[in-house]
């Protein structure tokens, strides 16, 4: 019954998306069609097939190997403390517990040079160049946009560079879509971060959390497109465009470069974490001691906490794409702090929600997971907004404008990757991990 849910909360979230949009009257639905078919098609294949299943677990399996020989940097500096919960190291010495600043950070340098080098020796780019053409000849979009989007898949706010030529000539909806692919998907330099909090409670949160973004790339053309339809011109419109970058001299270089990036990346997650959490821990006092007069007034119990009211917002998003309602404060309280706090909070926070038993449904764990599968939140809109403005100066008034719609138009896109994931679940899979 809740797969049928998830199934037609896919169709009210777009419907939602269109009540918001700009204009209502002009809709692609060339774009609706292929984006929806294309989700559905991966997630067939992922969750149905056999040799989909096997494809999955081997990503897991990979991903979760390169993490643990990835550590040995990490070890080497810190020795015990960067031993995961419930290991030894080879004199015997066992972890001190989960430490975020020492297991966690340094797996974004690691990952950032590693992409770096994949994007040295062309793998990256080739992979990109495929997903960017399926986009623009199914759907019909630019090519710039079909390219950025693509890239997304795999990278961050560095996809925007792929497209540096073509930024001063794009539409408001291109621009749009642009924004949208980079908050509604993750970057791999991040990957591990999730994978890590999360590992214990869900073994296989490598392949979903892959899965995840493949799926959010369609997902955000669409409601992209639906929040700030095209009603220009498009340079590239049907084209397929090749990605602009500076390749390095040579691999040490790119090993280097990345390493640094990855170093910029982790500061800033650090930077991010601290000011906002302290920024909430605030609002929540201030909300709270308030809040608990007004409710001796009233005579409620009222979560006044800026997660609990956001809770309160996302709670019929949550029922939409299938979480059982015995569970669905929880996790749409979950999916609503990520619009504050991040993604990173938020995953910590469904790990501990899964620890103490008080999700009494695997299903919604495993919907939280793709819905918070994104950089749908205010700090990521700044860091997108800012990045991308610098790239192109000229269009900064008209990212600004577009901004808020485009972190929207994300958080809904997540919202329809837990749908489709959620469509196709099975209690007995093997990609749960059970």
């Amino acid at each position: 019954m809740y797969n049928l849910v998830s199934f037609a909360g896919i169709f009210i979230l777009m419907a939602f998306a269109w009540l918001l949009s700009e204009n209502r009257k002009v809709i692609n639905w060339r774009v609706i069609l292929w984006g929806s078919v294309l989700q559905m098609l991966f997630a067939l294949f992922i969750f149905i097939v056999p040799a989909g299943a096997d494809v999955f677990m081997f990503i897991n399996d990979v991903l979760v190997k390169v993490i643990d020989v990835a550590s040995s940097g990490t070890k080497f500096l810190f020795g015990r403390l960067a031993l995961p919960p419930g290991t030894t190291n080879e004199w015997g010495e066992e972890s001190l517990g989960f430490i975020f600043a020492v297991q966690v950070l340094p797996q974004i340098i690691f990952f950032a040079s590693l992409m770096a080098v994949l994007y040295y020796v062309g793998i990256m780019s080739w992979l990109v160049r495929i997903f960017a053409k399926i986009f623009t000849r199914l759907m019909k979009i630019s090519g710039a946009e079909s390219l950025c989007t693509s890239s997304n898949i795999f990278v961050g706010i560095e996809s925007a560079t792929t497209i540096r030529p073509y930024l001063k000539k794009m539409t408001r909806s291109e621009l749009c879509t642009i924004l949208t692919a980079g908050m509604a998907t993750i970057a791999s330099t991040v990957l591990a971060i999730y994978i890590l909090i999360l590992q214990n409670q869900f073994p296989t949160i490598a392949g979903h959390l892959v899965s995840a973004s493949f799926l959010s790339a369609p997902a955000a053309i669409i409601m992209s497109k639906l929040i700030v339809p095209e009603s220009g011109q498009p340079e590239t419109l049907g084209v397929d465009v090749n990605p602009w970058y500076e390749k390095e001299s040579s691999v040490i270089e790119a090993i280097i470069n990345g390493a640094n990036a990855g170093l910029k990346l982790a500061v800033g997650v650090v930077a991010l974490l601290v000011a906002f959490l302290g920024l909430v821990a605030l609002a929540d006092f201030i909300f709270t001691g308030a809040g608990a007069k007004v409710n001796g007034v009233i005579g409620l119990n009222i979560d006044w906490s800026l997660k609990g009211l956001l809770g309160y917002v996302f709670y019929p998003f949550t029922l939409v794409i299938g979480v059982p309602p015995v569970d669905a404060f929880e996790i749409a309280k979950v999916i609503g702090e990520r619009a504050i706090v991040t993604e990173t909070k938020s995953y910590m926070d469904l790990a501990s929600l899964i620890d103490s038993g008080v999700l009494k449904s695997p299903r919604s764990a495993f919907l939280a997971t793709y819905a918070l599968c994104g950089f749908a939140h205010i700090a990521s809109l700044a860091i997108f907004v800012g990045g991308i403005a610098a790239l192109g100066p000229e269009r900064t008034a008209d990212l600004s404008a577009v901004g808020p719609r485009a972190l929207l138009a994300a958080t809904l896109a997540c919202l329809m990757t837990a749908a489709i994931a959620g469509t196709f679940y099975s209690g007995g899979s093997i990609l749960l991990g059970h």
